[in-house]
C-alpha cells in the first residue's frame, strides 16, 4: 500500500469533513477497497474509517399486519423495513425483523460470500459500490428502495448509474436503505463457486399490482431490469408466464465464468426460480 492519513469520526458530520478532503475513500467494511489498494489499483490520501460512527448499524421494521406463518403462529408482514448503512450482511441475514417483513432480502444476504465476508460487508458499503455482480444492488433496484444520504433521498431507479458508479456526489455519504416490503418477492442467484459472487441472479418482487425483475452479474452496464418479464408477471405471477421470455444477450457480460448467451439463458432460469419461490 502507498502511505495514507487515517481517519476514524465519530460522527456523520466529523466523516463527511474528512471526506472533503483530497483524494479520500470511505471504509465500511473494507472488502472492496482493502484489496484494491492492497494491489495498488488505489492509492486514497485519506481513508476515513467509518466503524466509530454511531447510529448506522440499526434495522427497524413498521408498520405491516399480522398474517399466518408457514410453520404456524403469525408474523408481521409488509410495512416499511429501514436498515442503516453500516449494518453487515450477517446481521441483516439473521434479523427477526427481515425475515418476517422481507425475506427474499434475508436470503439474499445469507448467501453473500463466506461467513467472514457477512460479519464485515456492509449494505452501504456494497450499494455504494455498485459492483456488478453484487447482491443488494438488484433488491433495490426490484424493491424499489430509497437510499436515504446525508443530502437527500434517491430513488434506486436513479441511484445506480453504471459499471461501479452511482449517482453519489464526492462529499455524500449513504445513512440508510428504506424499503416498502412488497406483497411477495424472491431472490435466485448463480454463483460463482469461488467468491459466491453473482455470475446471474435475479430478485423478483410484486407489489400493489406492479412487478419488478431486476438482474445483476451479468449486464455490462451493471443491474439492470427486465420490462418484458415485468409485464408477464404482472398479468400472471407465475413461473410458467415468463417461458419464451429472452433477454438480448448482444447488452450481457462475457468473461472467464460464463459467455453471454449462457448467461441469458440463466436469466430465465434463475428468474423463474425467484418467482416459484416468492409464491
Amino acid at each position: 500500500m502507498y502511505n495514507f492519513e487515517f481517519h476514524r469520526p465519530t460522527t456523520v458530520d466529523e466523516a463527511i469533513r474528512f471526506l472533503k478532503s483530497e483524494e479520500s475513500k470511505l471504509l465500511a467494511g473494507g472488502q472492496t477497497l482493502l484489496p484494491t489498494m492492497k494491489q495498488r489499483l488505489a492509492a486514497p490520501k485519506h481513508v476515513i474509517d467509518l466503524g466509530g460512527v454511531t447510529g448506522l448499524s440499526s434495522i427497524d421494521h413498521k408498520g405491516g399486519s399480522l398474517v399466518m406463518g408457514k410453520a404456524g403462529g403469525t408474523v408481521l408482514r409488509g410495512g416499511t423495513l429501514t436498515i442503516g448503512a453500516l449494518t453487515t450482511h450477517a446481521q441483516v441475514s439473521t434479523s427477526t425483523e427481515v425475515k418476517e417483513s422481507l425475506p427474499a432480502l434475508a436470503t439474499l444476504a445469507g448467501g453473500i460470500g463466506d461467513p467472514a465476508v457477512r460479519n464485515r460487508g456492509t449494505i452501504g458499503g456494497s450499494i455504494a459500490n455498485n459492483d456488478p455482480a453484487a447482491d443488494y444492488p438488484a433488491a433495490c433496484l426490484a424493491l424499489g428502495a430509497t437510499i436515504v444520504t446525508n443530502k437527500r433521498e434517491i430513488a434506486a431507479d436513479d441511484f445506480f448509474t453504471g459499471l461501479f458508479e452511482t449517482a453519489l456526489e464526492p462529499d455524500e455519504l449513504i445513512l440508510r436503505v428504506v424499503f416498502t416490503a412488497p406483497g411477495r418477492a424472491g431472490y435466485a442467484k448463480f454463483r460463482n463457486p469461488a467468491s459466491r459472487y453473482a455470475i446471474v441472479g435475479v430478485f423478483v418482487a410484486e407489489r400493489q399490482g406492479e412487478v419488478r425483475v431486476a438482474v445483476t452479474g451479468a449486464g455490462q452496464s451493471g443491474v439492470f431490469r427486465v420490462p418484458a418479464m415485468e409485464a408477464a408477471l404482472a398479468k400472471k405471477f407465475d413461473p410458467n408466464a415468463i417461458d419464451g421470455i429472452r433477454v438480448d444477450a448482444s447488452d450481457l457480460v462475457s468473461d472467464i465464468h460464463a459467455q453471454a448467451d449462457y448467461r441469458a439463458h440463466l436469466i430465465g432460469v434463475m428468474a423463474k426460480r425467484a418467482v416459484q419461490t416468492a409464491v
